[in-house]
Parts: C-alpha cells; sequence; structure tokens
C-alpha cells in the first residue's frame, strides 16, 4: 500500500507556530523583529527569484544579465548577492554562526539596495543571542511559506498583517503604538478616499495607514502612482518596521532623512514646509511631556490658537496635523482619546478655535476594546479646510459650514474576535466589519452631499456651531444625540400584574415546602 502525502499545513497553523517559537525568547519587540527581517528576506528573495527567471526568458542565462543590478531595481526588485539570497540561509541554517551569516546578509542587502537604508534589523541576530537549534527552527517553519503553497492575493500583506498583529496583542501599551486595528484604519481610508496627492502621518508606527491607502486605492481601481506617502515615527525601531512594512510590498515612501535616534514630529520636523492633501493618523494617545517646559511656545503651528499644554499633546497633534494640511483642501482623518472632547484650560480654548474657524467636519466614537493595548473608546476626528460647496471625485459636496456631523458607535459591540495570544490563550476584541464600515462612510457621505441624510436617534446628528456654542464648545456627541429613554416604552401596569403573578407563585411553592417539612418532622415524632 503506497504511503499517504503528508498533508498540507493551513497559513494560519504555519504562521502560529512561527510566532510560538519565540515565545519564551526576550521582548515583544525583539521576538517581532526577529521575524519580520527573516520574513522580509524571503519575500525579497522570491522576488528575486521571479525576476531571475523573467531575465533568463528575455536575454538567456548569462552572468552579465543575470548578476547586473539594474536588470532587477529598474522592476523595483531588490537586488541580492548570492550570499545574502533565502536559499543561502536555509541551506547554512545548522552552522554555528547562523546569526553572523543572517547579519552579514541584513547589511549587504542594505548596501545593494538604497532605499532600504535603514530599514533591516542592524547586527541584531548576533545579539539577540538565540540558539542556533532556534534560528533553524525558525528558517524551516518560514520556508514553507510559499506562493507555490498558498494562492493568495496578497500573501505577503497577508503574513506581514498578522504578525504585526499578533504582536501587538502581546506588546504592552508603549509596545504595541505600532499597530492601528486594520479595520479602524480601513474606515478612515474609506471615510476620507485618499485618492491622489500627498498623504501624511506624523507619528506613522509600521506603516498601516499607508498600507490601506494604497488598499484603498486598488478597492476602488484608482492610480496608486497618483499618491505620495511621507510620514514621520519617532521610534527608530519602528520606523524600521515600517520601512520593511512598505519596501516589501513596493510601496515607494519618504520618511524623512532620520538616522538611527529619536526623532519627534513636534521638535525635530522632517518635513517643515510640506504641505499635504491628506492626513490619516494615530497618535500616542494622552501623551506627556511632549516638549521641555519653554519650549516650542512660540511655534508658528500654534499661531492663533494658543500654546497646548506640555502635559498632554493631544492638541498639540491636532495642531501640527492642522498646520500641515493645504489650506484650501487638505483633510484629515485621525484618532484621539475621547478625554479630547471636552478638556477644559488651554485645550477648551484651542477647541473653540478650530470650531469658529470651521475646522472640524465629523466626530466618531468608536466602540470600546478595538485597541489592542486598551480597552477604553476612542473617536475618530475628521478635519477638513474646505466645508463649503465643490465637487470631489464626482460627488457634489454642498456647503457644509458652520456644521459638524457626530456618530456615536459604542453600541456597535456585538462583532467580538477571538484572537490566539498563545496556546490555550485568546483575547477578544472588538472588530467593525466591512458592512458597518460602509454604513458609517454612507451616513457621512449622504450629509456631505445633501441627499438621503437623516438624523437617527442614538447613531447620528447634524449640528449647528451656535448649538455647540452653547453646549461649552464640547465634542462629545452624547451632548447632541437623541437618546431614547427605553423604560418609557414600558408597560408599567402589564409589568406589575407579570411581578405579582410571579411573586404569588413563589409564595405557594414555599408554602407546599414549608407544609413537606413539617410533615417530616412529625413522621419522626417530632412537633413543630
Amino acid at each position: 500500500m503506497a504511503n499517504k502525502a503528508p498533508k498540507q499545513q493551513s497559513l494560519e497553523t504555519i504562521l502560529f507556530s512561527i510566532r510560538n517559537i519565540l515565545r519564551s525568547s526576550g521582548k515583544t519587540d525583539d521576538k517581532r523583529d526577529a521575524i519580520i527581517g527573516l520574513i522580509f528576506v524571503k519575500f525579497a528573495s522570491d522576488k528575486f527569484v521571479a525576476q531571475q527567471e523573467k531575465i533568463k526568458n528575455e536575454y538567456g542565462d548569462l552572468p552579465e544579465f543575470m548578476e547586473d543590478k539594474s536588470f532587477y531595481l529598474a522592476d523595483n526588485v531588490f537586488y541580492l548577492e548570492p550570499h545574502t539570497r533565502w536559499d543561502y540561509l536555509v541551506t547554512n541554517a545548522n552552522k554555528d554562526d547562523i546569526a553572523v551569516i543572517i547579519d552579514t546578509a541584513m547589511a549587504d542587502i542594505e548596501k545593494n539596495n538604497p532605499s532600504l537604508q535603514g530599514a533591516l534589523p542592524s547586527n541584531f541576530y548576533v545579539g539577540f543571542n538565540l540558539a542556533v537549534s532556534t534560528i533553524k527552527q525558525l528558517i524551516d517553519e518560514i520556508n514553507k511559506i510559499s506562493s507555490d503553497n498558498f494562492k493568495e492575493d496578497d500573501l505577503i500583506g497577508r503574513v506581514y498583517e498578522y504578525f504585526l498583529q499578533s504582536f501587538a496583542l502581546t506588546a504592552t501599551k508603549e509596545e504595541g503604538e505600532f499597530y492601528t486595528p486594520a479595520s479602524v484604519v480601513k474606515l478612515i481610508t474609506e471615510m476620507i478616499e485618499p485618492y491622489s496627492g500627498r498623504v501624511y502621518d506624523p507619528a506613522c508606527g509600521s506603516g498601516g495607514m499607508f498600507v490601506q491607502s494604497m488598499k484603498f486605492i486598488e478597492r476602488h481601481h484608482g492610480n496608486k502612482a497618483a499618491v505620495s506617502i511621507i510620514g514621520q515615527e519617532k521610534n527608530p525601531d519602528t520606523r524600521r518596521l515600517a520601512k520593511m512594512n512598505l519596501a516589501i510590498r513596493g510601496i515607494s515612501y519618504d520618511l524623512g532623512a532620520q538616522g538611527l535616534g529619536e526623532s519627534s514630529s513636534f521638535t525635530d520636523d522632517q518635513f517643515k514646509d510640506t504641505k499635504v492633501d491628506y492626513i490619516m493618523a494615530n497618535p500616542p494617545f494622552n501623551l506627556k511631556d511632549w516638549r521641555q517646559e519653554n519650549e516650542l511656545e512660540e511655534d508658528a503651528r500654534w499661531k492663533g490658537y494658543g500654546t497646548p499644554p506640555k502635559s498632554n499633546a493631544n492638541y498639540a497633534w491636532i495642531l501640527h496635523m492642522l498646520f500641515k494640511l493645504d489650506v484650501n483642501k487638505g483633510v484629515a482623518g485621525f484618532l484621539l482619546a475621547n478625554g479630547a472632547l471636552n478638556s477644559d484650560g488651554i485645550e477648551r480654548e484651542i477647541r473653540s478655535k478650530l470650531l469658529d474657524n470651521d475646522k472640524i467636519e465629523a466626530i466618531i466614537v468608536l466602540p470600546r476594546d478595538m485597541f489592542y493595548t486598551t480597552d477604553i473608546s476612542v473617536t475618530l476626528w475628521i478635519m477638513n479646510n474646505n466645508k463649503k460647496e465643490s465637487t470631489i471625485i464626482g460627488r457634489k459636496l454642498r456647503n457644509r459650514q458652520d456644521e459638524v456631523l457626530f456618530m456615536d458607535l459604542r453600541s456597535w459591540n456585538d462583532n467580538i474576535v477571538k484572537y490566539s495570544v498563545e496556546k490555550g490563550a485568546n483575547k477578544k476584541k472588538t472588530v467593525l466589519e466591512d458592512e458597518q464600515i460602509e454604513q458609517v462612510k454612507n451616513i457621512y457621505h449622504s450629509w456631505q452631499e445633501g441627499i438621503n441624510y437623516q438624523d437617527v436617534p442614538e447613531l447620528c446628528k447634524s449640528v449647528k456651531l451656535d448649538e455647540i456654542k452653547n453646549a461649552n464648545y464640547s465634542l462629545a456627541p452624547s451632548k447632541y444625540i437623541e437618546f431614547i429613554d427605553h423604560d418609557l416604552e414600558i408597560d408599567y401596569d402589564k409589568e406589575m400584574m407579570r411581578i405579582q403573578t410571579e411573586m404569588q407563585q413563589v409564595l405557594a411553592t414555599e408554602k407546599k415546602s414549608q407544609a413537606a417539612l413539617e410533615n417530616a418532622f412529625k413522621g419522626i415524632g417530632y412537633e413543630v
């Protein structure tokens, strides 16, 4: 009897196995970078091999063509020397110096591909001090990920998203800031529609906003070449992660002329004189000590609004982004903690000026427990420099001056997804479904167009500036959206009759039990 062929493992099983290999090794970000660095080499090598075949078919198997860098770089494929290719790492995975081999490969890949400068882990694997057997396990498992085995439209994206998400789930609050849940980012792109122009993120993490911008264009059959990506990330390790994430997907980007150190958008703005068409951002919530006591007090970004407090960067982010937007048509979609909706003091003054200057277009409170390192509810703000009548991408928008759309999605918490954190342990998070994202987008776009929009109790309301002023410039949707008192829907007479009937039944049951107990005592000679 012939032996059966081994059963093909699912991609999910392989990815979990890869993550599980490093379960007890080091910090979250070290484990993440060790895996993603190797996966980068695997996918870069797959593209290199495919390009080799293309060159061979067109020019023949001649060294002067096969090893000519220009034949690769011209087609946006990274050139890899023999000792930097995935098959070389697989062949040498058992060697005692495999960590050195990997570090050398990373350094030489960067050297041969200028666009990757500062993108790959540098002298990382030797410093991580993993056992040779552990590195071999990693390489062997990653080697199972192949487009021959898994016919995915976007295998690279699926794998990268899995690891970014899974390591964010197990991270601390600070470690997890590199990743924003994909459904939240998709909601932002669908609402602000970044079809063309400059897209900017001042706290870009691992680059998820940029990836979703390109996916948005693909979904709507737009031209990806019409969008340019610029961003900044303070944490050098996270910045490297963003570069890998974008580079392996073939997305061109400019993350500034930064070295390997920290670089804040506030104190070291890499794009000082740049104006952009779209901003998508999830900056750190309630960031403290973002500037020194007397630093940036007269900065041009705060002109006309006031200097944001050192104790909380929420309004510093808002004013920084407003300063970056094209003054005629720039649109921003960004996330902030709910406290920014009602904060007092200088923040209230800044908020009142933002509203008086007609910069705020929509406020959407999201469901609780969507983010991986916090369970708080978060708000999506839409800021728009042009709320006048206009035509955008074929949509005719009405004049929305001195109006703000409020939405409250806190009750949309039914779609709970379980994520496997480790064997036998899960984490539950709320996720917006595509149909829900479409519903929010349609409400917003209908309101902008003035077609088929209507206020819906407990969901949305269009509010005039005068009403917001009368509410002390609060941006909390609950101040304006109508909430129905469901207690008023109760038929009290009917409910009282039901309660009385149930009480009578309880008393009758108790009476029977008491009688049975008395009879039992009498039966054994006791008088009750």
